[in-house]
């Protein structure tokens, strides 16, 4: 439940397997904006997917209009090879630099931190390249609507990259799509 801004805490203290958009949810009832409390804490957040448990983030009043994410959640990171099935324990971190908002993360690598790797783990098990009898495909078995809806490439749809799916699935979240799993993985 969202508080009104007379009720709105000036700190908030991060709690294990909190991300920007899972507090912006909490305290302003729309994960979207996050991309508030990130420019808020931006001298003392150094990327926007990587808080910590036990950080205090000062809390600025609800935003009438979100702003824009910052140009990169995270540093970026070597290539690593996609082609072949992945863990959920040793998926690679997205590695191309994101060029829309997305959610933050805090563990795992995944967008959306413990909720992304909820997500994985009950979907696909961290196989990126599964494609069930539904048609649904990769670690966040996205539906080919879902894919396309938030901003993956048609023709990659049944073998992207670890890191598009990634991107397509942190995109979702920032537009605040984790209905698509939640009510499904129980994550």
């Amino acid at each position: 439940m969202h508080k009104s801004a007379a009720a709105l805490p000036a700190t908030y203290k991060v709690r294990s397997g909190d991300t920007l958009s899972s507090i912006a949810h909490h305290l302003y009832g729309k994960s979207a904006d996050w991309t508030a409390l990130y420019w808020r804490n931006h001298r003392h957040i150094k990327w926007a997917d990587d808080i910590f448990a036990g950080e205090v983030l000062h809390v600025p009043a609800k935003p009438s209009k979100v702003p824009a994410g910052p140009s990169q959640l995270h540093p970026a990171v070597a290539p690593t090879s996609d082609s072949a099935p992945v863990t959920a324990a040793a998926a690679a971190p997205p590695e191309a630099t994101a060029t829309a908002p997305a959610a933050a993360t805090t563990d795992g690598g995944y967008p959306g931190g413990a909720f992304g790797a909820c997500v994985v783990a009950a979907e696909s098990g961290g196989n990126p390249q599964v494609m069930n009898a539904t048609g649904h495909y990769g670690l966040y078995q996205f539906s080919e609507s879902t894919w396309v809806a938030y901003g993956g490439s048609p023709a990659d749809f049944g073998h992207a990259t670890v890191a598009e799916q990634n991107q397509v699935f942190a995109n979702a979240l920032a537009a605040g799509g984790e209905d698509n799993w939640a009510p499904y993985d129980g994550c």
